[in-house]
């Protein structure tokens, strides 16, 4: 039997890892779903688990990691700082006994604390914002401490990890963009016919649609302001998600009268079924990471018109896959998307073109590939350092 310490060690960097990922909660959004989506591939060849700090909410997030047999722990957390945190995190870390612990939005202020206690444990953070929206004041002074002491925060587009230098003064130990399951949105055309019946829209109806929260980050009021300068009868706007501004729109499509060609649909779980009913997608945010429900656009075939603001430039080149325009620039939007009710040439051919890069470069088993190199990088330069001090150690002994 070989007793050497450096083959026990080649052979242990080549077993499964485990990896556990530590989000708020374990419900629908992007932060939500693209940590899924990796969770749901890592589990293919490493044993992963998912703490969402709230309650359970039963949502297809947690079913879908239900369906992939991660077990899941939801610690109950109550609202405003809740210090049991600690110690339910503690046993969760013990009962699941992770190589790596992979976080994700404001749960640092947890976590952490957690990490320094675990020693062995490696520690990653995906930044999922631009740095300076991810968190509050107290959040970011947390995320600070992290990462010059254990924590690898990892930007999801070039621009998150430029935030990262610029609030933080570091660098991200790497940037991996998100990425989906691209053959989820490839739809038929039964499906445009059947969702458009079923909510009112006739078949030469050219749709836009918004897939987001109605906050002030996506500024779905600029949106609204854009299309109701466009006078066409058949052009009607899809607003799939919920928010604080929900109230505020719905005054606004009253006060202009749009009520017949405007359809806020709160919150929805049949994305894709939507995606197959519209013709080009639309997002009028302040600012982004790497939007999820863009990529989600594109594998569907539709064209993009958006802000040029965060990951998005990342996503789309403009003139080829869709237009983007200045955030806050109404005239622009409502021009980009005069544009392409104008020309159904035009149209088609963006949606082709933006098929053919998601299919190309947004496929998740790129991301999946992207972070399990990273862990195992991590891991092993980590075994690396405990196994030189204990050498060191020993040596001290003798």
């Amino acid at each position: 039997m070989n007793h050497d310490p450096n083959v026990q060690e080649t052979k242990s960097l080549s077993a499964p890892l485990r990896i556990l990922h530590v989000t708020p909660t374990l419900t629908a959004g992007g932060a939500e779903h693209m940590a899924t989506h990796l969770m749901v591939g890592l589990s293919k060849s490493h044993a992963v688990g998912a703490v969402g700090l709230f309650p359970a909410a039963h949502s297809a997030v947690e079913r879908r990691l239900a369906e992939a047999d991660i077990p899941r722990w939801h610690l109950n957390k109550r609202a405003g700082f809740d210090p049991r945190m600690f110690a339910s995190l503690n046993r969760a870390f013990r009962e699941f006994r992770p190589d790596v612990v992979h976080t994700h939005m404001a749960v640092q202020r947890y976590v952490f604390p957690v990490v320094l206690r675990h020693r062995t444990v490696v520690a990653i953070h995906t930044v999922h914002n631009l740095a300076e929206h991810e968190t509050d004041a107290f959040g970011r002074w947390v995320h600070r401490f992290a990462f010059r002491n254990r924590v690898l925060p990892i930007g999801i587009s070039q621009e998150v990890s430029a935030s990262v230098q610029r609030i933080y003064g570091m660098e991200c130990k790497a940037v991996i963009p998100n990425c989906i399951p691209v053959e989820n949105y490839r739809h038929k055309p039964e499906e445009r016919i059947r969702w458009r019946a079923e909510n009112g829209l006739s078949s030469d109806a050219i749709v836009f649609t918004c897939v987001g929260r109605l906050e002030p980050q996506k500024n779905p009021l600029l949106l609204l302001q854009a299309f109701a300068e466009l006078k066409y009868s058949h052009a009607h706007l899809v607003l799939s998600g919920d928010g604080s501004l929900r109230e505020q729109l719905k005054a606004y499509v009253k006060a202009q009268k749009l009520g017949d060609r405007v359809h806020l649909l709160g919150k929805q779980n049949n994305v894709p079924n939507i995606l197959a009913a519209s013709d080009v997608f639309v997002l009028s945010s302040n600012w982004e990471g790497n939007p999820l429900a863009v990529m989600e656009a594109m594998a569907a075939g539709l064209p993009v018109i958006a802000t040029q603001v965060g990951g998005v430039p990342e996503l789309v080149q403009s003139g080829d896959q869709g237009f983007l325009v200045p955030a806050g620039d109404c005239i622009r939007f409502t021009g980009a998307m005069k544009a392409l009710i104008d020309s159904a040439e035009t149209r088609h051919a963006m949606g082709r073109a933006a098929q053919t890069r998601a299919m190309r470069e947004f496929k998740v088993e790129r991301m999946v590939e992207g972070y399990a190199n990273l862990y195992r990088e991590m891991v092993q330069k980590s075994r690396g350092t405990q196994l030189k001090a204990m050498t060191r150690w020993a040596a001290s002994q003798t």
